[in-house]
């Protein structure tokens, strides 16, 4: 059954949640996405991360198809003095099965809003170079400021660059 996605803020971790975001943020680091874990990732070290997400500060949406959570983002304000204008986009992860269906989109423009809505007019993040999101930040008006030679390893030990990207809005 095909079911319409909703994008919702979360701002406390129920169980049936974080079992679910263990379940999204394994799936995607064993299909090869590289958002700071290595495959094969463990229930308890993925319930540890997710533990740790909603520190002060940090805005957590999720994408729901029905009752199942199968993507994320997070927005990250920077809370330093001289930096009240800006924000990283931090952990955009669809789950592999539902991929190509907007749903990136609908999490990029659920952080995009919330950061203009808090005056961050300046949007960081880093993705690694070759992987499909670099034309996702691109299509959305992200320029890419640089690269950073070998700085990620990938499941099968390769190293790769990341490519850092900001937004003015």
């Amino acid at each position: 059954m095909n079911h319409e996605i909703t994008i919702t803020q979360l701002e406390e971790l129920q169980p049936e949640t974080l079992q679910q975001l263990n379940k999204l943020i394994i799936d995607v680091v064993e299909d090869g996405a590289s958002i700071g874990f290595l495959p094969p990732l463990g229930a308890e070290e993925a319930g540890t991360y997710w533990q740790g997400v909603l520190a002060p500060g940090i805005l957590l949406w999720v994408a729901m198809e029905g009752e199942s959570i199968v993507g994320t983002v997070q927005l990250h304000p920077v809370i330093k003095p001289n930096a009240p204008h800006r924000a990283e986009i931090a952990k955009l992860m669809v789950h592999p099965g539902h991929r190509r269906k907007g749903i990136a989109r609908l999490l990029m423009d659920s952080a995009e809003q919330a950061a203009a809505a808090n005056g961050r007019t300046l949007l960081v993040l880093d993705t690694r170079e070759g992987d499909p999101s670099n034309l996702l930040y691109q299509s959305r008006g992200f320029v890419e400021a640089g690269k950073i030679p070998d700085y990620v390893i990938s499941g099968d030990g390769k190293m790769s660059a990341t490519v850092i990207y900001y937004k003015h809005q």
